[in-house]
C-alpha cells in the first residue's frame, strides 16, 4: 500500500513473478487500504511507512483489528528507533527498509506468511538496539522529574523554579521527553510514562486546559 503508483507497479511485478504469490489489491491511502483488507483479507500486507492519511501505526492497528489474520510488513526510508519501537507494539511481522533487496523483500513475505511468529527487521543495529532498549532506561534522572512536575500540572515556569533550571532548560528536557516516548503533548507523555511504569502518578489532578494545549511552547 502505498501513494507512488510507479513503486507500487514494481512491487506488484516482483511479487506477481513468484510462484505461489498472488497480488489481490492495492491502495494509494490508508483508507482505501483498511477498506481493501477489511473486504479482501490478504495473507500479507506491504505497506508504506508514509502512506497518505492517518498515522502508519493507527493504520497497522486498524487492519489488524479488521483482518486479525493479515501479516502486516512495513516499507520505510526512515531508520528511526522511535517508529520502529511503536510499530513492533502494534504487532507488526517485518520492518523493512526500502533499500533492500528482492530476495529479501521475498523472504520477508514467506517468513510473514509461514506465521512462525518471527518479525523480519531490516534496519541498521543502532536502531535495533534502541528500540529493544527497556523503557526504563529511557528516560534520564533529571527527565523523569520534569516530567513528574508535568504531572502535577506545574506550567514550565514552576517546573523551572522547582529544580532551579532555566525555562529554556525545561523546554529542552519536554522536547527529549516528547522525542523518546514519541509523544504529542504534555499529558500524552505523562500518560504514556504511567503505562510504562516509568512515574507513579496518584490523585492526578486534571490539566489545566492552558497546559493540554500548550505543546507549541513545548517543542
Amino acid at each position: 500500500m502505498d501513494d507512488h503508483a510507479l513503486l507500487r507497479e514494481g512491487l506488484r511485478e516482483i511479487l506477481d513473478a513468484e510462484e505461489n504469490f498472488r497480488v489481490v489489491g492495492e491502495a494509494g491511502d490508508s483508507a482505501g487500504a483498511v477498506a481493501m483488507i477489511t473486504e479482501r483479507r490478504p495473507d500479507v500486507v506491504l505497506l508504506d511507512v508514509e502512506i497518505p492519511g492517518e498515522d502508519v501505526t493507527v493504520t497497522v492497528r486498524r487492519i489488524r483489528e479488521r483482518s486479525p489474520n493479515t501479516k502486516v510488513i512495513i516499507l520505510s526510508m526512515y531508520d528511526g528507533p522511535r517508529l520502529l519501537r511503536s510499530l513492533l507494539a502494534a504487532d507488526i511481522s517485518g520492518y523493512l527498509l526500502k533499500s533492500v533487496r528482492r530476495q529479501e523483500l521475498l523472504a520477508a513475505v514467506r517468513s510473514a506468511h509461514s506465521g512462525d511468529g518471527r518479525v523480519v527487521l531490516a534496519v541498521s543495529q543502532e536502531s535495533l538496539a534502541q528500540a529493544q532498549q527497556p523503557a526504563a532506561d529511557l528516560l534520564s534522572p533529571r527527565e523523569l522529574e520534569v516530567l513528574e512536575l508535568t504531572a502535577q500540572a506545574l506550567s514550565n515556569t514552576q517546573i523551572a523554579s522547582r529544580l532551579n533550571l532555566t525555562e529554556a532548560t525545561v523546554k529542552r528536557h519536554l522536547r527529549n521527553i516528547f522525542g523518546k516516548l514519541d509523544a504529542v503533548s504534555r499529558i500524552d507523555a505523562v500518560n504514556k510514562a504511567v503505562a510504562a511504569s516509568l512515574i507513579t502518578v496518584r490523585d492526578l489532578p486534571p490539566m489545566p486546559r492552558r497546559l493540554r494545549l500548550e505543546r507549541n511552547e513545548d517543542r
